[in-house]
C-alpha cells in the first residue's frame, strides 16, 4: 500500500488515469466544464429576465432619446433637398415643390399630424400650420412657392426652414439639449432655450435638493432607531423590527393618501393644533400640495430603506469597543465619533444611496401630495410619456437622470467602496 501511494505521489499528472483508462487531467477538465454549463443553465432564466425587463428597455430608451423619424420618414423629398443643399441655402422653387409633394402625400397617408408634431417639438405653434396646409396641398399647382405662400405666409419664415432642416435628420441630440434647457438656432449653434421653456434644469435641481433633504432627514431619524434595534436584546429588537417592516405590508397609495387626510387644511394635524390653541382657524398651516407635503410623505415612506442597512451594519459591532474607549478616558462623544461612527459608514452610505436613488425617481407621492411646487422630474417624464407624447424628450430626461445615478454610484465607489455596500 505504501509503495502504491509513493508511485501515485511521484507520478506526473499527465500520466494519471481514471478507472476506465482515460487521462485524469482531461477528465477533470471535462468535469469542470460540465459544472460550469450546469451553473450557467441554472442562472440562464434569471439572465434572460434581466435582459428582457432591464437591459433591453434601457437600451430602447437610450435609442429613443436620440432617434425620431417623424419628419424624415414622412417628408422624404424635402429631407433629400436638405441633404443636397448646405446650411444657409435659401429655399427655392425646388424646395417648395418638394414641400408641396410631401405635404400632399403625408395628408393622404394621414401622417401630417406626426410631421407637424415633430416640428412642433422644436418650434411651438407649427403643428396647426402643417395640418391646415396639408388639407390644401392636393390643390397646389406650379409655381409651388407661390401656391404654398398663398396657403400661409408663415412658410416664408427662415426659422421654420431652419427647424425643418434640423428635424430632417432622424438621429439628433436636440432632445438632450432640450433636457438641459438648451436649443439650436437656425444656424445650428447651441444656445439657451427661450426663458418660458427653461423648466428642466430647475426641476432637476429641485429633485436633487428634495431627494438630498429627504435622505438627510431619513438618516437623522433612522440612525437612533437602528442603534436602538441593534443594542436591544434580540427578542425585543425583533418585535420592534416588525414595526419597521409594517409599512411594506401596506399599499404605497394608501400610505400616501393617508398623509393627505393628516396634512390638509382641515386635517388631523391642523385640527389638533387649533384645538390645543397653538394655531387659530385663520393661521392653519398649508402642509399639503406643496414641497412640505412631498418631503413629509416621502420621508415617511423611505425611512425603512435607511433603517435596514444601518441595522445590518450596527448589529455586528461589539459593544465592548465603545466601553474600551470609555475606560481609556474617551468621552461619550469621542468614543462615538472615533470608534462607533466609522464602523457604521458602510450602512450610512448604502442607506443614503438607496434612499436618494429612490427619491429622485419617485412619481406617485409627488403627484398626489406635491402640487405645483412639489413636482419632481419624474412627474415631467410621465407628462411627456402620457400627455404630450414626446417620448424622445421623456427618454432624454430619463437618460440624464440615469447618468446622474451612475455618477452617484461612482462617487460611492470612490469614497466608500462598492464592496462595502450593505443593504441588509
Amino acid at each position: 500500500m505504501a509503495d502504491a501511494t509513493a508511485d501515485l505521489a511521484g507520478a506526473s499528472p499527465a500520466k494519471l488515469t481514471t478507472a476506465d483508462g482515460r487521462p485524469l487531467k482531461s477528465a477533470l477538465a471535462r468535469a469542470q466544464a460540465k459544472a460550469r454549463r450546469r451553473a450557467f443553465l441554472l442562472v440562464l432564466p434569471l439572465l434572460l429576465f434581466i435582459v428582457l425587463t432591464f437591459i433591453l428597455p434601457i437600451g430602447q430608451m437610450l435609442h429613443r432619446s436620440i432617434f425620431n423619424d417623424g419628419f424624415a420618414a414622412n417628408m422624404p423629398q424635402l429631407t433629400q433637398w436638405f441633404v443636397d443643399n448646405p446650411v444657409g441655402t435659401e429655399p427655392d422653387e425646388s424646395a417648395y415643390a418638394a414641400l408641396a409633394a410631401d405635404l400632399k402625400s403625408a395628408a393622404e397617408a394621414k401622417t401630417i399630424g406626426v410631421v407637424g408634431t415633430r416640428v412642433n417639438y422644436e418650434m411651438s405653434g407649427t403643428r396647426s400650420l402643417f395640418t391646415s396646409t396639408g388639407r390644401k396641398a392636393k390643390n397646389f399647382e406650379p409655381p409651388y412657392m407661390q401656391a404654398v405662400l398663398d396657403a400661409d405666409e408663415k412658410w416664408a419664415d427662415p426659422q421654420l426652414w431652419g427647424t425643418m432642416r434640423q428635424v430632417s435628420d432622424a438621429y439628433t441630440a436636440n432632445f438632450f439639449l432640450a433636457a438641459v434647457d438648451l436649443a439650436r438656432d437656425t444656424e445650428g449653434k447651441i444656445v439657451q432655450a427661450p426663458e418660458d421653456r427653461r423648466v428642466y434644469v430647475m426641476l432637476f435641481e429641485r429633485t436633487f435638493l428634495i431627494a438630498g433633504l429627504i435622505t438627510f432627514l431619513c438618516l437623522l431619524l433612522g440612525f437612533p432607531i437602528a442603534h436602538l434595534l441593534a443594542t436591544l436584546p434580540l427578542r425585543y429588537s425583533n418585535l420592534l423590527m416588525i414595526l419597521v417592516l409594517l409599512p411594506f405590508w401596506t399599499s404605497l397609495l394608501v400610505r400616501t393618501t393617508s398623509w393627505i387626510v393628516l396634512l390638509q387644511g382641515q386635517g388631523v394635524v391642523n385640527n389638533t393644533l387649533v384645538a390645543t390653541g397653538i394655531l387659530t382657524d385663520d393661521t392653519r398651516i398649508q402642509m399639503i400640495y406643496n414641497q412640505m407635503g412631498t418631503i413629509i410623505a416621502m420621508t415617511h415612506i423611505l425611512l425603512p430603506f435607511m433603517i435596514l442597512p444601518l441595522y445590518s451594519v450596527m448589529r455586528p459591532i461589539p459593544p465592548s469597543y465603545v466601553r474600551a474607549a470609555r475606560s481609556l478616558g474617551a468621552s461619550s462623544w469621542t468614543a462615538f465619533r472615533r470608534i462607533y461612527l466609522p464602523q457604521t459608514l458602510p450602512g450610512i452610505g448604502a442607506g443614503a444611496l438607496l434612499v436618494f436613488i429612490l427619491g429622485v425617481g419617485y412619481y406617485i407621492t409627488p403627484a398626489l401630495v406635491g402640487g405645483a411646487s412639489g413636482q419632481l422630474i419624474s412627474n415631467l417624464i410621465a407628462f411627456h410619456m402620457q400627455d404630450s407624447l414626446n417620448w424622445s424628450l421623456a427618454a432624454a430626461i430619463a437618460a440624464v437622470l440615469l447618468a446622474a445615478v451612475l455618477v452617484l454610484y461612482w462617487l460611492y465607489d470612490r469614497l466608500i467602496g462598492i464592496d462595502n455596500l450593505k443593504l441588509g
